[in-house]
């Protein structure tokens, strides 16, 4: 619950990511892919908070570009974050990623990290699609974690 809450408060109040990372980071024990389960749940959360459903997707194009700005990503980085953003969907369509085969390549410890960009971006993108600030998304979000919006 820190986690998650730590992230939906600093989103609420436009908290650099940077920042958030920075207060996160003591959450993640090392070698571990934890707060990154907790990070993908939200990520899935706010999927489900804003309708997106198999009949009724949110778009991936241009979401690192839309939603997540203020970071860059090269290399290898790219696809780190796109493993994060696609398995956060799959949270959201009911299947549980294998996390640590496939982390265990990568040779870093920061899964963890591009959950959190990965739910960043998709609860700006949730927030975005039901027309209402991202500090309101963040509030419904952590109310009623996976349930629709009014």
């Amino acid at each position: 619950m820190t986690a998650r809450r730590a992230l939906l408060d600093g989103l609420a109040r436009d908290t650099d990511i940077g920042e958030l990372s920075t207060e996160l980071a003591p959450l993640h024990p090392q070698n571990d892919t934890f707060p990154g389960e907790v990070l993908l749940r939200l990520a899935a959360d706010a999927l489900e908070w804003c309708g997106a459903t198999r009949a009724d997707p949110l778009p991936l194009e241009g979401l690192r570009g839309r939603f997540l700005p203020e970071a860059t990503f090269r290399g290898r980085q790219n696809a780190k974050l796109q493993y994060a953003v696609l398995a956060a969907a799959a949270v959201h369509g009911g299947a549980e990623p294998d996390l640590l085969d496939e982390v265990a390549w990568w040779q870093t410890d920061d899964f963890w990290q591009y959950a959190l960009y990965a739910a960043v971006a998709y609860i700006r993108a949730a927030a975005s699609r039901a027309g209402v600030p991202v500090s309101q998304a963040c509030q419904e979000i952590g109310k009623h974690p996976g349930h629709h919006a009014p």
